[in-house]
């Protein structure tokens, strides 16, 4: 099989959207970082270190993501190069190489999302429980306001 110069081109508009994606994920949970770490100051909570560190966790993913993508890219660079200058053996080998570091980009993206989904769920448990507590506290007062 012939590797052309359009092949690694291909790549070049899903990473760069995957890469704008991934900054914007990252842009993102550093505010809301400094926004916990502001509340954190004025209330001392401790939950919001949990949280604090949850979101470092995944700022972490987050930078590997992007580690992986933009190395992938670069690859295809590269790899770009070394079919203008005809040595096909290390282009496929380079290129091979690249879609394996978008393949792990991608694979860390899906922890991150998970990490994210399951964040979320707990906050959703908390304020499940929260809302049913008050409910409870609704319906004793309404029981003690007939005797």
């Amino acid at each position: 099989m012939e590797l052309t110069i359009q092949t690694p081109a291909l790549l070049f508009p899903a990473v760069s959207l995957l890469l704008i994606a991934y900054t914007n994920k990252f842009l993102a949970i550093a505010n809301l970082i400094r926004k916990l770490y502001s509340d954190y100051e004025k209330k001392q909570l401790p939950i919001l270190i949990n949280q604090i560190h949850s979101l470092r966790r995944r700022l972490m993913l987050i930078r590997w993501m992007q580690v992986f993508g933009v190395a992938s890219i670069l690859l295809c660079v590269v790899t770009m190069i070394l079919i203008y200058g005809g040595w096909q053996i290390w282009a496929k080998i380079l290129f091979a190489l690249s879609l394996l570091l978008m393949i792990i980009s991608l694979i860390i993206s899906l922890i991150e999302l998970f990490l994210s989904a399951g964040a979320l769920r707990m906050l959703l448990i908390d304020l499940e429980k929260r809302r049913r507590s008050k409910v409870v506290m609704r319906r004793r007062c309404a029981a003690w306001s007939y005797i």
